[in-house]
């Protein structure tokens, strides 16, 4: 009898298993489901891509801004600078620009940040360019303010780019509130807007030794993003692969593919032959960087031939400082021996004739 008794105990606890087993399989079967619907198709992503065509251009910010506060606040938004510099752009073939977001200038004055976004997109689109935004940002500066922004410290690169959110995320538990209802605002006000080629969600997460306490973050700005779902695809780029968490998440739900790559042509290749796996259309939001031997000449030739969009760093020297390399400061703020990004000088001269000769011969062919 207790033999008996032992056996129906073991084989109820074999049945409630295998139940439990069957139970987590139809949930993870759902979840699959449920992310497949936030999520564009490969054909949807495909359709995308053959109706953008090869993207080119820069990561942008006008040469007047030191960093997206300065871009986007009403004191010191620029529409003559950015038409005059984004007609440069146009000049060589470029018909893409990224630019960056902040939250603080939209907190301060949502309606008027929001107008101002769209005279830009009506600038840009006039010189046949679409327009990449970014919402997050992990790299330099960890603190900000609204109000005047500092002055470039001398021949220092990005001295005065800030993070969004920084290290306020980690020190008031509320600021989630505010950027899940910055971006829902943005995506909502723009969601239609066809001058829009890409959302970038995040860039870099994980830089400035936050690593993987970037992903709660990373996590809620896709969720955001699916609960608008804008016609406009989502991504956020892979950009250093010891951060296999993030960047795992990061391609298992962007709806095309974006990275950055400041290395040479034969790295860059590999980079580029390990994401084609995805099988998603590939855009790269960062590249060319002179002293790392990430040049127009070497690269851009390989994007094209790969129909991967091709976004470099910089447009026009400026207040960002960007023609100097990182880490490499020239206190005197005298010119560096070779600038590390950007293509025009201020008075919209070419950096290198050459290399806008080049850009020219690969952008106006298509």
């Amino acid at each position: 009898m207790k033999e008996k008794f032992l056996f129906i105990l073991l084989a109820a606890a074999m049945i409630f298993t295998a139940c439990q087993n069957s139970a987590k399989k139809a949930e993870t079967k759902s979840a699959e489901k449920e992310v497949a619907a936030k999520i564009w198709t490969v054909e949807q992503a495909k359709a995308w891509g053959e109706e953008q065509g090869w993207l080119r251009g820069c990561n942008f910010n006008p040469s007047t801004a030191i960093n997206q506060l300065e871009t986007w606040q009403a004191e010191s938004f620029d529409p003559e600078t950015i038409d005059r510099e984004l007609g440069w752009a146009e000049g060589i073939g470029m018909n893409c620009m990224r630019v960056y977001l902040h939250h603080v200038a939209w907190e301060v004055d949502k309606e008027g940040f929001k107008e101002r976004m769209g005279k830009y997109l009506d600038i840009a689109d006039s010189h046949g360019i679409k327009t990449i935004f970014v919402f997050f940002d992990d790299c330099w500066n960890a603190t900000y303010q609204a109000g005047k922004q500092p002055d470039p410290k001398p021949g220092v690169h990005n001295s005065g780019w800030v993070r969004d959110p920084g290290d306020l995320l980690y020190e008031d538990s509320t600021l989630v509130v505010t950027l899940e209802a910055y971006v829902k605002d943005v995506l909502t006000t723009f969601k239609a807007d066809q001058r829009i080629a890409i959302w970038d969600l995040y860039n870099e997460p994980g830089n400035s030794s936050y690593g993987n306490k970037s992903m709660p973050l990373l996590k809620n700005v896709f969720e955001w993003g699916w609960e608008v779902r804008p016609s406009q695809p989502l991504s956020a780029g892979v950009w250093k692969l010891d951060l296999s968490d993030l960047n795992k998440f990061q391609v298992e739900n962007s709806d095309v593919i974006t990275y950055h790559n400041y290395k040479g042509p034969e790295e860059h290749q590999a980079a580029i032959d390990t994401l084609k796996t995805i099988g998603r259309p590939m855009v790269c939001t960062e590249y060319m960087a002179r002293r790392n031997n990430s040049l127009f000449e070497n690269i851009m030739p390989i994007l094209k031939k790969e129909n991967i969009g091709a976004i470099n760093w910089g447009l026009v020297a400026g207040k960002s400082n960007t023609k100097y390399a990182w880490n490499e400061p020239i206190p005197d703020g005298s010119e560096p021996p070779l600038w590390f990004h950007e293509i025009f000088r201020p008075d919209g001269t070419p950096y290198k004739q050459e290399e806008v000769d080049l850009i020219k011969s690969l952008t106006m062919e298509e």
